[in-house]
């Protein structure tokens, strides 16, 4: 007898309380995303001419493309660097990924007020904007995610086509249709690996230049030259707490056995991408100068420190301690600290440190605003577990005793 691990389909339930809740936010994210279009941005969120965006950029857009970074961070160490025994997370983080950068893309037509020109890039090119670069790259990065989910819906379909009535015809030839859709992706998979982890390097760091741009509308704190590096070296040092978090939450969901061994190896590599870009932040905050901020007893100094001792240096330390990488529950809370931290860091980049030229006065979002962030939230979660009910996603122990596989998963 022995055991490896196999994705397939999940046959748990879909429905359990948990469900339903999240169910019930996602239906009230949806209802005010429907009064945004009938009635208008204005309408539904607290931005105006003096606040231009809010928390749909500085969330759902800026926080959001971070903290889906475990796409490209997880494919590049199981892809090209070759660490097969991380094989078992890619399709899980590519999944997130996928969804996280789908939701980026319809939060950026939400929060414009002419959502009906969000076509423009394509045909409008302007080299010379940071803003053109982000928005193209991310087209083309999203695009590629899709392009790599396509062997798992192969996967699914091959010698399983069984359409309808008339449609029946037609089963051998999109059977022999996805073979070879599936053959030709087997050899040209690596170049789409490779342009994932390139673009998503490229518009990581560019969102950093974004602000880099703003000037002194940026408190001193976070406005550095350097802020692309911190966006791009900030977003791989989160991809895999995400990818960590993402697991362990869908292996308690799913009544499933954490692969502790494969996320604790995962774990001994957050600590020294942490501690680098730790070195940049304050290595750039003494060079600037701008600690003398923190003796100001104010929002940004506050928000700032948060950012960095709670978002940095404690998740640092907790994974330096192999205690914490072979614990559940500490591991997943040093994931969760890292998160927050990157989220932290987005939320002050674009919203805290950032002063509208014009705004005589503050901003804080509607109960519209948070209603869609939190709709989308939900849908990414409900649409995470639909998939992974009807597709290869999640890996669960295959248990050989005889020419017949059985499946070892236990119920919710």
């Amino acid at each position: 007898m022995h055991e490896h691990m196999k994705p397939t389909p999940l046959p748990n339930k879909f429905f359990t309380p948990t469900v339903v809740l999240i169910l019930m936010i996602a239906i009230n994210g949806l209802i005010f995303l429907a009064l945004r279009f009938f009635f208008g941005i204005g309408a539904v969120t607290n931005l105006d001419n003096q606040h231009p965006w809010g928390i749909w950029i500085g969330i759902d857009v800026a926080a959001g493309v971070a903290l889906a970074a475990g796409g490209f961070t997880t494919a590049a160490l199981g892809h090209i660097i070759h660490r097969e025994h991380y094989h078992v997370i890619t399709r899980p983080a590519l999944l997130t990924a996928l969804l996280g950068y789908t939701f980026v893309a319809i939060s950026v037509g939400v929060d414009l007020g002419r959502y009906y020109d969000i076509w423009h890039p394509l045909i409008m090119w302007n080299g010379n904007s940071a803003l053109f670069e982000v928005g193209i790259c991310v087209m083309i990065y999203l695009t590629v995610l899709y392009i790599e989910f396509l062997p798992i819906v192969t996967e699914r379909f091959i010698g399983k086509v069984n359409l309808p009535g008339a449609l029946s015809k037609l089963n051998k030839s999109v059977d022999k249709l996805l073979r070879a859709l599936d053959r030709g992706l087997d050899k040209t998979m690596f170049i789409f690996i490779i342009a994932g982890v390139v673009l998503s390097c490229l518009h990581q760091s560019s969102l950093g230049t974004l602000m880099v741009i703003a000037g002194p509308k940026m408190h001193p704190l976070w406005q550095t030259p350097v802020l692309p590096l911190l966006f791009l070296l900030s977003a791989i040092a989160v991809g895999f707490p995400m990818v960590i978090m993402e697991s362990l939450i869908a292996s308690k969901s799913f009544g499933l056995k954490p692969e502790m061994d494969v996320l604790s190896r995962l774990g001994r590599i957050v600590a020294p991408l942490l501690g680098i870009y730790l070195a940049f932040k304050i290595g750039d905050m003494f060079i600037r100068e701008t600690f003398v901020y923190l003796t100001d007893f104010t929002l940004e100094s506050v928000m700032f420190s948060i950012e960095i001792i709670i978002g940095v240096v404690i998740p640092l330390r907790m994974f330096l301690s192999e205690e914490v990488r072979n614990s559940r529950s500490l591991i997943l809370t040093a994931s969760f600290l890292v998160i927050f931290g990157v989220f932290l860091n987005r939320l002050n980049n674009f919203l805290i440190a950032y002063t509208p030229p014009y705004a005589q006065n503050g901003y804080f979002p509607s109960i519209g605003e948070i209603s869609v962030t939190l709709g989308f939230i939900a849908i990414e979660i409900l649409l995470y577990r639909l998939i992974v009910k009807n597709f290869p996603v999640i890996a669960v122990p295959v248990k050989q005793t005889s020419p017949k596989t059985k499946y070892s998963i236990r119920g919710i």
